[in-house]
């Protein structure tokens, strides 16, 4: 019976692979902040161009950062942040006063 042989070369190779070297992922700075939750709640309010804008900005941000432009990640994440919360505003807004004229015309 022949007892498989083990390379050395082999084994040093797989030890330098990515998948192995956790050092890096060590060093590595948390992913910048793109408020994906956000822009999706933001989906739900009445003003629908601005939130439709406010998710793009969300998911370009997520792909900046995956081809690591960490600067351009951070810029479009704020983006998302404020255009999401003009979202928010103006669908609350759209809100008020629908209720406002409805409910306060006369029925005749």
């Amino acid at each position: 019976m022949s007892h498989p042989v083990v390379n050395s070369d082999v084994k040093s190779a797989l030890d330098n692979s990515p998948e192995t070297d956790i050092r890096d992922e060590a060093q590595q700075a948390p992913p910048p902040k793109n408020y994906l939750f956000l822009t999706i709640f933001t989906c739900f309010c009445p003003a629908y161009p601005v939130n439709i804008v406010a998710l793009v900005f969300s998911v370009m941000s997520i792909s900046s950062f995956n081809q690591g432009d960490r600067e351009g990640a951070e810029r479009l994440g704020r983006n998302a942040k404020w255009v999401a919360v003009a979202s928010v505003i103006i669908g609350l807004l759209v809100i008020a006063i629908y209720c406002t004229v409805h409910f306060t015309t006369l029925l005749i």
